[in-house]
């Protein structure tokens, strides 16, 4: 899973490798959609989700995050995706997006969705592109 990554970095989907108070702090207290999240809101979304932790490889730390909801046959939604500010710039991003879009390829999902207010560009490398008409799409929520 790791041959689109740059080196020193690797992705993985083993939720054993996830370092759960990092993550909390990097979206309750810097990204703009999940600030003020509480932990146990979280925990909840993380054991509900096919998560992806992005790790440097001699360290071991986790420098960046994504989870997808999904009923692995028809759908999907990436969300909470996040690099840790110190090492932004390399890649990282789009490389996890792939990752995440490779893992989920076998599966064929008709249709896997995102919402960002400033990354267009990184997801529009992986295929991903603006809706064509939103007038079918409906929410409930927060808007």
């Amino acid at each position: 899973m790791n041959s689109d990554f740059p080196e020193g970095y690797e992705v993985s989907t083993d939720p054993t490798r996830l370092d759960v108070a990092t993550i909390h702090r990097w979206l309750s207290e810097d990204a703009y959609w999940a600030l003020g999240r509480p932990r146990e809101k979280l925990e909840r979304a993380i054991a509900g989700s096919l998560n992806f932790g992005v790790y440097d490889v001699v360290s071991g730390a986790q420098v960046g995050y994504a989870r997808v909801v999904t009923d692995w046959a028809t759908f999907g939604w990436l969300c909470d995706v996040y690099i840790d500010p110190t090492v932004r710039g390399k890649g990282l991003g789009t490389a996890l997006a792939i990752a995440v879009r490779d893992e989920l390829a076998p599966d064929g999902l008709r249709r896997i969705m995102l919402a960002t207010a400033d990354a267009h560009g990184v997801y529009a490398k992986v295929g991903f592109r603006r809706l064509a008409s939103t007038d079918t799409w409906m929410v409930l929520g927060e808007h």
